[in-house]
């Protein structure tokens, strides 16, 4: 590599690549003239092998019927092997497009999820992590700590003196309770 860090220059010149090119361009230009003149050999062999030449000189009007028939059968099958297979390539065709969206969802920016909460115990989690291999359960609960009644009521007092909270919304509510802030300066505390 250069010392910039820049690619490597090519050996080869520009103007020996663009020679190159169009030598390429050529040879497949022929190659896809030669495939369908292929194509077009393949399918005059075919329609000679599968229907061969009438020959209606010299038939009654009953055997001319009897043919007619024939063809119809044929036509009918025929039409029965295009539709089946325009339907499995409109579903080929519509796969191909669900699995190229899919790949342009997984190529694009991808943004995880949120996750959800889920509430599962500590033996769960544990049988879900070790499988078999966990046999004692586990109680979380045992190290927490104790919280005394005593402290419970004490705060429910608390709670308590502060008031009714209806009280101080309907004394302010309405246009008194309004002026009542402005002149107070910010309202009840």
């Amino acid at each position: 590599m250069n010392p910039k860090g820049d690619k490597p220059k090519s050996k080869i010149s520009a103007s020996r690549k663009l020679s190159l090119k169009m030598l390429l361009l050529q040879r497949a230009c022929e190659d896809l003239e030669k495939e369908t003149q292929d194509r077009e050999e393949e399918k005059g062999r075919y329609l000679k092998e599968k229907v061969p030449a009438l020959q209606l000189s010299g038939l009654s009007l009953d055997e001319l019927q009897k043919l007619c028939k024939q063809l119809h059968e044929k036509i009918d099958i025929v039409d029965e092997e295009r539709y089946d297979c325009e339907h499995k390539v409109s579903k080929h065709n519509k796969d191909i497009h669900e699995l190229k969206l899919k790949v342009q969802d997984l190529g694009g920016k991808f943004k995880k999820p949120a996750l959800r909460k889920v509430r599962v115990s500590a033996d769960e989690m544990m049988r879900a992590l070790l499988g078999s291999k966990h046999k004692g359960s586990m109680d979380l609960r045992a190290n927490l700590k104790s919280v005394k009644k005593e402290d419970v009521k004490q705060d429910k007092v608390l709670t308590t003196e502060v008031g009714d909270w209806r009280k101080n919304v309907e004394a302010m509510s309405g246009m008194e309770g309004r002026k009542k802030m402005f002149d107070t300066g910010g309202g009840v505390q």
